[in-house]
């Protein structure tokens, strides 16, 4: 264990399974005490027991984040058990690949309440807090697709667009008060869901992995490293940024590959 977030309350959202569970152990490893939230009570109480295993510091929250009063209640929590909050990472989210032409108005409604309105809810809740205490951070995670277009996920992208919008604003109104707000875009994770689709493709890791720069799939870890450091005081002078964790595919211009001609 370390002391990099020692004393801070946080809430990580979505940390009952992959990015937010990984979080929440490496916030937990640095010392922070983790309000673990999830729409699944045993996903949330499972995290919940890694962390005690390893000796942190943490308790599970069901809570739905599409709904604001349950939100409310979230955030509540952390005011009612340890009388501050220091970290909100609003991490759930989740995409739903789907034609937009085919797209119904129920489906596209769900992926903005999961992915911006839920986002929204969390950072305004929080804010309510970390106002009067004149300190906090704001964490929030994005995605590629809200950088750049990505087939049948205009609904998703557009969502998590809007994320990447409201992290820089919430930096740039709130600074004054102490209050740092910054997004994570994460790249391609080896997450199951990534992973079967990759298993229907002939060579289908390979050759993906062949076009990231550093040649692999991202973890969750990779993500909850990036996130530790910026609810660091390591981080205090960084804020209203995205940072891209995607193995430096942001970092190329999209042009048509073609096969080069033997010599």
């Amino acid at each position: 264990m370390s002391d990099r977030l020692a004393g801070k309350i946080t809430i990580i959202t979505g940390s009952g399974s992959g990015i937010g569970r990984a979080s929440a152990l490496r916030f937990a490893e640095e010392g922070a005490t983790v309000i673990v939230n999830d729409i699944e009570k045993g996903g949330a109480e499972e995290t919940v027991g890694l962390i005690a295993e390893a000796g942190g510091q943490a308790i599970a929250h069901q809570a739905d984040i599409t709904e604001p009063d349950q939100v409310e209640d979230l955030v509540a929590r952390a005011t009612r058990d340890y009388g501050r909050l220091d970290v909100m990472f609003n991490n759930a989210g989740g995409a739903r690949p789907e034609s937009t032409e085919e797209m119904t108005a129920e489906a596209y409604r769900t992926i903005m309440e999961l992915n911006l309105d839920g986002v929204f809810y969390g950072t305004q809740s929080a804010l309510r807090v970390m106002l009067p205490q004149k300190s906090g951070c704001i964490l929030m995670t994005t995605s590629g697709a809200g950088l750049g277009a990505v087939l049948h996920l205009a609904a998703y992208g557009m969502a998590k667009a809007g994320v990447v919008n409201l992290g820089k604003s919430i930096a740039a109104e709130y600074g004054q008060y102490g209050i740092r707000s910054n997004v994570i875009a994460p790249g391609p994770m080896g997450s199951p869901g990534f992973m079967d689709w990759l298993a229907t493709i002939e060579g289908g890791r390979e050759r993906f992995e062949t076009e990231i720069p550093v040649r692999r799939l991202g973890t969750p870890e990779d993500i909850a490293h990036t996130a530790v450091f910026l609810a660091s005081d390591e981080a205090s002078f960084v804020s209203g940024i995205v940072v891209p964790v995607d193995g430096g595919i942001s970092s190329q211009y999209p042009t048509p590959q073609f096969a080069l001609p033997d010599a």
